[in-house]
């Protein structure tokens, strides 16, 4: 599935649109009952201060030379979040052809880091583009299963969330998460829409995944940082942890993500219980699973 700047942007544009209403921006109601939902690009031009006639060249994809002040506006008047401002500059500032691809680096992780992750006591790991997941410690593996026996390319959170059932039973929210590795890749896809293993990933998981295409088709886009997960672990039970990602500075594709679980909490113990049993977790766990 090719990612094409302009399709990205109109689509992108028209979704947000569609999602206010003229009471949720203070503007009257006239005329008879609209036949589509959301605010018509004349209100929408209307509140962001520009000509009807430029807010719908921008609609059409053509996102060439918009200055930043206007899509400062056009955020505001569609009440975008910080994540979906961000990808609003992305998708025009992204070259417009598209069809010559580029390679794109798949990211490394330095020693140093590797060494820092081997001397974090909760589960981590480091991720990078495409919801890759590059390096993690001995807890990672036994939270959510040993990654080092997957080849490179499947060590992918998308591919976990939609390709493997496992991963729905030991996330209790697992829509939640679905939701949540859509929107990460979206907008890793406003940044890089030449990159030919991203493309190849959504075109894989909108033919095996009838979810993902859903999700996908609502343009939603979210960056990565912290909240809290539950978890039914096949070993120690349900857990309620909390996660952090942190951007590498020097790095900005790699992020550092942590789980933890509150002191002196089930779920706090749960989580020594299963650092306890270390790398054995992982196939502990699959042999309950199996004798079950």
């Amino acid at each position: 599935m090719e990612v094409d700047p302009r399709t990205e942007l109109s689509e992108f544009l028209r979704s947000r649109r569609a999602r206010l209403s003229p009471d949720d921006v203070g503007l009257p109601r006239y005329g008879r009952t609209r036949r589509v939902p959301g605010l018509r690009r004349e209100e929408l031009a209307q509140l962001a201060g520009v000509s009807v006639a430029y807010y719908t060249r921008l609609e059409q994809g053509n996102g060439r030379n918009v200055s930043d002040e206007v899509l400062d506006s056009i955020a505001r008047a569609l009440q975008l979040s910080e994540a979906e401002h961000t990808h609003l500059r992305n998708l025009t500032a992204c070259p417009y052809d598209n069809k010559k691809q580029k390679k794109v680096a798949r990211s490394s992780v330095r020693p140093a880091l590797k060494h820092l992750l081997d001397n974090i006591n909760v589960p981590a790991y480091i991720g990078g583009r495409r919801c890759e997941v590059l390096a993690w410690n001995p807890m990672a593996a036994a939270l959510f299963g040993d990654w080092g026996e997957l080849e490179p390319r499947d060590r992918n959170w998308a591919r976990f969330i939609f390709l493997r059932p496992s991963y729905q039973e030991l996330f209790l929210n697992w829509e939640s998460k679905a939701s949540d590795v859509v929107a990460f890749l979206r907008m890793d896809a406003g940044c890089y829409p030449n990159d030919p293993e991203l493309t190849a990933l959504i075109g894989e998981l909108s033919v095996k995944s009838e979810l993902f295409r859903q999700l996908w088709a609502r343009h939603d886009v979210k960056e990565k940082s912290f909240g809290t997960k539950a978890i039914r672990h096949p070993l120690v039970g349900e857990m309620t942890l909390s996660y952090e990602t942190l951007r590498m500075p020097s790095e900005p594709d790699l992020f550092l993500t942590t789980y933890h679980a509150e002191p002196s909490t089930p779920s706090a113990e749960a989580l020594q219980l299963l650092a306890s049993w270390g790398t054995d977790a992982t196939r502990t766990g699959e042999s309950v699973k199996t004798q079950s």
